[in-house]
């Protein structure tokens, strides 16, 4: 990954003088959503960059030490090897990003890949997901626990009252403590923006998230109503870059919830290079966060290989 994001003071001046033009927001979202989208070689090329980009996840009450280890063997080998060898990308080391887990699965996953002699990172989620709604002390012990069984890369979320209710400075500290628990651990920070309302909050909570040391602001969970969707990507992209511009740190992002076909990831991709340049299309700096995107992707690559689709049973299940 690239430099870290050290974070800064907290600037409130900065936070309070935020205004977002909703509809101006709106309208940008739809031109890039309306953008013609790459075809054939192309559209492989940009596929197989989107699967360097996912951390594939799960995150399910029923999960257990076999099916982390399906999805951590999918990870290492996320495109049948026979239709990478087609594209000629069987020995360019296509892997996803990260495998995304609960704390209590870290271990698993760790011994796993360790197994694989594969150097992938185990990101967990942290801090109460999904709500948040434990004590700050439980929540910095989940994130010191997870780093301890091997996870290099934590998702937290924040205490959404905080954001609601305006306390940018508590909300700050909370970050800061946890950033300060993820020790050399990056820390990917979800908004749950299905739960901030308007854009200007999620906008502010962007910028707060940032001063605080994140390496990446994430949109969702994956459990509201309402995840991913490219207005609020806009919006969270115009934070990065108005952060860059202050203080030269780069900020990644992190679009999860929703996100299922190979078309999505190709406009997820489209929106990262059009809003803040080649660079934030890259895994150091993009992530998809996805479970069922991987199935569709590797469909659309077979189809350009052979001529057609396979059926769901002729792929592997992550």
């Amino acid at each position: 990954m690239s430099d870290r994001n050290p974070g800064m003071e907290l600037d409130l001046e900065w936070v309070s003088r935020v205004r977002v033009n909703t509809q101006a927001v709106l309208k940008r979202a739809q031109q890039i959503q309306g953008r013609k989208l790459v075809k054939k070689q192309w559209e492989a090329a940009w596929l197989l960059r989107a699967v360097t980009c996912i951390d594939l996840t799960t995150l399910a009450g029923d999960d257990t030490p076999s099916n982390v280890h399906r999805l951590c063997l999918k990870a290492t080998q996320p495109v049948r090897y026979d239709l990478l060898k087609e594209l000629d990308m069987h020995d360019k080391g296509i892997t996803t990003a990260a495998v995304c887990v609960y704390p209590s699965r870290v271990a698993d996953a760790v011994k796993f890949l360790k197994a694989a002699n594969s150097s992938l990172a185990v990101a967990s989620v942290a801090t109460g997901f999904p709500a948040g709604q434990t004590p700050l002390e439980t929540r910095l012990e989940e994130v010191r626990l997870a780093v301890q069984d091997g996870a290099r890369e934590i998702d937290i979320v924040i205490n959404r009252t905080l954001a609601l209710s305006a306390q940018w400075e508590a909300l700050y500290q909370e970050i800061r403590q946890c950033r300060e628990a993820c020790g050399d651990a990056h820390m990917k920070t979800i908004l749950a923006v299905g739960e901030l309302g308007p854009f200007t909050t999620v906008y502010k909570a962007s910028l707060v998230a940032m001063m605080a040391g994140s390496d990446f602001i994430k949109t969702s969970t994956g459990k509201e109503t309402t995840n991913a969707t490219y207005p609020v990507a806009v919006v969270m992209a115009r934070a990065i870059r108005d952060y860059f511009l202050r203080t030269g740190h780069k900020v990644g992002f992190k679009p999860a919830g929703g996100i299922r076909t190979a078309k999505d990831s190709l406009v997820w991709l489209t929106l990262m290079k059009e809003e803040l340049g080649d660079e934030w299309a890259e895994p150091h700096l993009f992530r998809l966060g996805a479970s069922t995107l991987l199935a569709d992707i590797e469909r659309q690559i077979y189809h350009h290989v052979t001529g057609r689709y396979a059926a769901y049973q002729e792929l592997p299940l992550a």
